[in-house]
């Protein structure tokens, strides 16, 4: 390891056209995009491998995300990139089944005909919640409904009650204290999307690439390689520099890697605190630091089992009970063959959650152990017996919370520092997070820089060219 190290620090000093903080899609697919275009690019990642948020772990010999991952097919950037890889015969359509647990019941909701059976509201309720995606629908542009609040948009369309039963334990379990701060866009996005992803009959279709994300990232990998893109992981960013004149590089375990343009791809928090120290002089970065700080963020945590048997024939479970300590349980085998894992039944327990909170900072047994009697009191016949191994996962900063008037405060993908350049999951609004969105917004932040690049070249070829002495 210190050998490889010494290498990695020898190299260190190279200069490169860009330099990408940050592993995930959204780093990666703007690599893929400036090497194609000519741009010499670096990759700096803190952990041991690339995908961010999309990296897996190994179960049974196979790799499955750490966070649970599918696509809709409206997903087109995802898609177009397994084809431009040339893995998209490993994307495969699953019809899947949803459901809400509301009052120690589960009711299913995967096609219109369910909510007739949903009798935690009256006929004519749930007969408003069935048509809420149709007049979700009909919202052609975001932003008519920016600077209204999830909760006004929502009761405007449902009414009060179906706010009550349905949407406000939603969106209190996913976000906690900021529910009621939660913009439109965010909910009319959720809709619009799932909307989207059902047929006539109300059948609802998801993808999901055999091999996982993996077999993406792993088909990357290989093409960033052969054009030449150097990705250091296990190399921990800590600060970006830049002086007067714009973006100089970026400071990454104790070695300056010069660059003279810098995408950064990390959460606003860990950007903040990458341009707030001394190497970062240009006078833009203080108005930077407050947009970038006005950004609330929450954690997630994730706790995977593997099952000996299935939970239930629902793929997405939705929890409208404020006493179950989870937003969701997914179960991915619903969705995937559990053959793939070895037999095993794989199910996703998630919550959304302050980093303080008090369940993101127990340890892995402790979750495990604590999320037990609840697994009961949701499926009866659940026992401790079932569980052949779990895994705790952990994202400080995991869903930004998107508010009314966000265009307002949402960080530039350029921004005023010359050569410096941001794309997060906080920049893909109106559209939530989503390895789509990420994929996107790498290479349009990508051919944004490469357009810089070229006309940079441009102007110092024709400085070149003119002849000695004719200079002024």
């Amino acid at each position: 390891m210190k050998e490889l190290k010494a290498t990695s620090v020898e190299r260190a000093e190279e200069p490169v056209d860009v330099l990408v903080v940050g592993g995930g899609f959204t780093g990666l697919a703007s690599a893929l995009e400036l090497a194609a275009r000519g741009v010499s690019c670096r990759i700096i990642e803190r952990e041991d491998g690339i995908g961010g948020l999309a990296a897996s772990f190994d179960v049974g010999g196979r790799q499955l995300e750490r966070f649970y991952h599918h696509w809709f097919s409206s997903d087109h950037e995802m898609i177009g990139l397994c084809e431009e890889l040339g893995v998209s015969d490993l994307m495969k359509p699953h019809q899947t089944r949803t459901g809400l647990y509301y009052a120690n019941s589960v009711y299913r909701l995967s096609k219109p005909v369910d909510l007739l059976r949903f009798t935690a509201l009256p006929l004519p309720d749930r007969l408003r919640l069935g048509l809420m995606a149709l007049r979700a629908q009909r919202v052609r542009d975001w932003r008519e409904l920016e600077h209204r609040t999830a909760e006004d948009w929502l009761v405007e369309l449902g009414g009060r009650r179906v706010y009550d039963v349905v949407w406000r334990p939603l969106l209190e379990g996913k976000f906690g204290s900021y529910a009621g701060q939660v913009g439109a866009t965010w909910m009319w996005t959720k809709l619009h999307l799932r909307g989207g992803s059902r047929d006539k009959s109300g059948n609802e279709t998801l993808y999901y690439l055999r091999g996982g994300s993996d077999a993406l990232l792993t088909a990357m990998a290989k093409r960033l390689a052969d054009l030449g893109v150097d990705i250091r992981t296990s190399t921990t960013a800590e600060a970006v520099h830049a002086d007067a004149r714009g973006a100089t590089g970026v400071l990454a375990d104790g070695k300056f890697f010069p660059a003279r343009h810098v995408l950064v791809t990390t959460a606003p928090p860990v950007t903040a605190a990458l341009l707030d120290g001394p190497g970062t002089e240009h006078a833009a970065v203080p108005e930077l630091l407050r947009q970038l700080r006005g950004i609330d963020y929450l954690a997630n945590v994730c706790l995977v089992l593997e099952n000996n048997r299935r939970l239930s024939d629902t793929y997405w479970l939705n929890v409208n009970d404020p006493s179950f300590p989870y937003v969701g349980v997914i179960e991915h085998t619903n969705l995937d063959d559990p053959a793939r894992y070895g037999g095993r039944h794989m199910v996703y327990l998630s919550k959304y959650l302050p980093a303080d909170a008090e369940l993101y900072r127990m340890s892995d047994q402790e979750v495990f152990e604590f999320s037990l009697p609840h697994l009961r009191r949701m499926f009866p016949a659940f026992d401790r017996s079932w569980v052949e191994e779990y895994h705790v996962w952990r994202a400080e900063y995991a869903q930004p919370v998107i508010t009314p008037d966000y265009t307002r405060t949402m960080p530039p993908l350029r921004t005023r520092v010359p050569g410096l350049y941001l794309a997060s999951m906080a920049q893909v609004f109106p559209e939530d997070r989503g390895t789509n969105y990420a994929v996107r917004d790498g290479r349009k932040a990508a051919r944004l820089i490469a357009e810089r690049v070229r006309k940079e070249r441009r102007e110092r070829a024709v400085l070149t060219d003119i002849p000695e002495g004719n200079h002024g």
